[in-house]
This record gives C-alpha cells, structure tokens and sequence, in this order.
C-alpha cells in the first residue's frame, strides 16, 4: 500500500458520519454506531515514513496500540478531548482531537501532547480529566506512574495525580503532583470547577498501593489552599465501595462533575471480581452544592456497561470515562471500552437530572431488592389497569 492509499482511507474514516444505534434503547442516553475515536484515527504520519527511500516497503515505524480514556472540554466553540494514546511500546502519552458536532469527525493536531519534564521518575502518564476552572486556568489532572524502586518486582509501580494548567491546551505549566497526607498513592482525581470555602476543591481516590484500594473505601473529597502546592490533610469519603455492588472492589470518579440547580451530578466508575477478572462499569451520584462531599442521590446499579462489541479489546469487560461535555442542555459522555477505543453516549440534563435523583437507591440485600421490585411492579400494574378502565369507559 502506498503512502497516498494509506492517507486517503484515514480521510474516510474521519469523514464517516455516525449514526445512533437503533437497536440499543432505555430511554437514558443514546449510544451510537461506531467509536468517536480509535487508533485508525491517528495521522499517518505519525505512524509512517512516506519517504520511500528510507521506508521502502511503507512499514510501521511507530505503532499506534490505543486510542482511549479521554477527558473533554468545549473550547473556542469545538468538542475537545485531550485522549490517552497508546503506542506499541505500551507507553502512554496525550493528545488533543476536535470535532464540530461532538459524535464524529475528530481529527487530531498535528503534534501530541508534550507535558513539561519536571518528574524524573516519571514513566507513564494517562487518564487526563480537564477541568475549566473559576480562576481562569484549564487544569488537567492525571495519573503519573512511576516504578516502586523499594521492591525487585518489576510490574510494582507507585501513581499520584499530576497537575498541569493551560489556557488553550498548547502552553502547558507542570506544577507539583497532588498530595494526600493520608493516602499513601492517588489516582482517578478530578477537580471541581469551582471554590469551595475559598479552596481547591479535590475528589480523590485514596489507594494502599497502585492496584488494590486497600482501606480505601471509596471516592474522597478534600480541599488545597494552594493549587501551584496542592496538599489535602483530610479526605471524606462520599461515594462509598459497598459489598456485592457495582463498586465492592473500586470506584473512582470519571468526569468532571456537572453543577445543575439540584447538585453536583457525577460520572463516575465502579468496579467488581469475577470469574473472567474485574468488570469495570459507569454509574452515576449526585453532591450537595452547599456541601459537594455529602452525597444526595445514588441509583442502584450502572448507567453504561460494556454492551456488543465494546466487550471485547485489549482488557475485556470494561468501560471507563473521564470526559463529558454539557453543550446547550446536552450532554456528550466520553466513555472508552476494553482500554481500546473511545465511544459517545449523548442524553440532556433534564433526562439526567431525572435518572440520578428518581431511580431508586440500591437495598443492597436480594429480598429488599425483591420487595422493592414488586412495590414498582404493582404500582405500574395498578396505573396500566386505570389506564384500560379509562379506555373501556371512553374517558
């Protein structure tokens, strides 16, 4: 294949339009046909040599893996995710892709993501929630992973949440990672938009060491006085890791929160043991604008799981996300499935709004949940038959 016969199939595919899947309803959110974003969508010239006489037979010379784990913005007008990229090497790195209607169309800039060096330990950076804030920076929180030099184990690796600001995703400014006095490692944290109490206002997730939680027990919420020397003494937890739920062995926050006139409305991930490995899904909880650690609203159960073919990838049975974009009412979530590839479920606040304070909360026993299902179901049989009766009568 030739250079031109490469570049010409990647300018259909970012021309593809995207449809909403019609076999896929509950009423929530719309998924659609085909990823937002995959590996096929990076240039190819970071890809391939076009040069012939140094790349004759038109090889690979630095693979494309993943395209994932994305965080959003509207900026200047377009849908933009700064997502994770990862190459064959499986090091991860950032970089920025655009669209003008948020479900197709992304085309990245020329060049990644170059963060300032200021770690040395460094190794890998991924998962980069943006946030907007009140102070006028765009922040972007991200797990920095370094290798545990206290043990010969070479997969042991130690993460913290990295910090960087921006004011147009291109002049990037490194400040010291986050740290949490009481939580030895961090990871999955996001920062509210807003001043709570004057202060920077985190949601964390504290671990014992980079895969287990440990005594974690769930989403913590804690506040900085200085974001150029972040430093949280206390952490409350919020949204809790419960036995035999969607969070029993991890939860973590996802996007940005959403303010609406209710609360502080939460995208967030969960996870649970199975016997094919950790199950990754997306669930959704509600904060207190007074208070945003205390949680006012959490619906039983998942709101997006792997569904189809967003099953299988490179680590099956997972969605994940760190993005969402609010446009006009609408609601875009940016949500990635199997660590391979980038997809988009749209809703509005009002449906989103209703979901999170009006489905019921999770008894978290088989009998309750039974006695609460059949509370609905007769409910809903009692207002099908009025219904019938109404019709029978004419009225």
């Amino acid at each position: 294949m030739t250079y031109q016969e490469i570049e010409q199939r990647y300018e259909t595919l970012i021309e593809k339009k995207n449809a909403i899947d019609p076999t896929y309803y509950n009423g929530i959110y719309e998924r659609y046909v085909n990823p937002v974003l995959t590996r096929d969508h990076i240039p190819p010239f970071w890809i391939y040599d076009p040069n012939p006489a140094t790349n004759p037979y038109m090889m690979q010379r630095m693979g494309i893996n993943a395209v994932f784990n994305s965080g959003a913005i509207l900026l200047d007008g377009k849908y933009t995710l700064i997502a994770r990229v990862e190459g064959n090497d499986r090091k991860s790195f950032f970089a920025i892709a655009q669209s003008d209607s948020g479900t197709e169309g992304f085309r990245f800039w020329n060049y990644p993501v170059l963060l300032p060096d200021t770690c040395p330990d460094e190794t890998n950076v991924y998962d980069m929630r943006l946030t907007k804030h009140e102070d006028g920076y765009i922040y972007g929180i991200f797990c920095s992973e370094s290798k545990d030099t206290s043990v010969s184990d070479l997969s042991a690796a130690t993460a913290a949440a990295g910090i960087v600001r921006t004011k147009d995703l291109k002049n990037w400014e490194r400040l010291p990672n986050l740290r949490t006095l009481h939580s030895p490692q961090q990871r999955n944290v996001c920062l509210l938009p807003e001043f709570v109490n004057g202060k920077y206002a985190f949601y964390t997730r504290p671990m014992d060491d980079f895969i287990e939680t440990g005594s974690g027990g769930g989403i913590g919420f804690g506040l900085a006085d200085d974001i150029t020397n972040a430093v949280i003494d206390e952490e409350k937890m919020t949204s809790l890791r419960r036995y035999h739920t969607i969070t029993e062995s991890k939860n973590g926050s996802g996007a940005v929160p959403i303010r609406t006139d209710r609360g502080w409305i939460h995208i967030a991930h969960g996870v649970r043991n199975t016997a094919a490995g950790l199950r990754y899904v997306i669930y959704a909880f509600a904060t207190s604008l007074e208070d945003p650690s205390e949680v006012i609203a959490e619906p039983a159960g998942y709101l997006i799981a792997p569904f189809g073919k967003e099953r299988v990838g490179d680590v099956s049975n997972v969605v994940f996300t760190n993005g969402a974009i609010v446009n006009d009412g609408k609601v875009y979530i940016y949500y990635a499935s199997c660590d391979t590839r980038l997809h988009v479920a749209t809703t509005d606040l009002d449906r989103l709004i209703d979901y999170v304070f009006n489905t019921p909360a999770d008894p978290l026993r088989s009998v309750d949940c039974v006695k609460q299902r059949c509370t609905f179901i007769a409910g809903n049989l009692q207002y099908l038959h009025c219904q019938n009766c109404a019709k029978e009568h004419g009225i």
